[in-house]
């Protein structure tokens, strides 16, 4: 269910440790008051705790949020651990987050943006 909302929906990472215990009302006050985001805004927010092998996903559905709550089996989700902030994803950083990679991948090639032709 996480990967075909993550397709259709703007995903925003919430770098650094979450307090995985919060729950609805507790997560929108992250995303409203540490974030200066609007919790409304049909965005998804992405929060991972200490042991990175657990995330929650926060998403206002215009009738009600939704709680996501997702737990490896096995490995983690390579998390940012700078300070708090959130961090808009592009599809391709979800795929990498989802498989259990690194959201800056070395030897992707990164997208350009449009210069001088040769």
């Amino acid at each position: 269910m996480l990967k075909e909302l993550t397709l259709t929906t703007t995903v925003y990472l919430v770098t650094g440790y979450s307090d995985l215990r919060k729950g609805i009302e507790g997560l929108a006050a992250v995303v409203q008051g540490m974030l200066s985001l609007d919790p409304f805004n049909k965005s998804l927010y992405l929060f991972c705790g200490r042991r990175r092998d657990r995330i929650k996903g926060l998403l206002w559905e215009g009738d009600g949020f939704l709680l996501l709550y997702k737990r490896l089996d096995s490995g983690v989700f390579r998390w940012p651990r700078n300070e708090m902030e959130a961090r808009l994803l592009t599809e391709q950083e979800i795929r990498w987050l989802l498989e259990g990679l690194e959201l800056e991948q070395p030897k992707a090639i990164k997208e350009s943006k449009p210069g001088i032709l040769y």
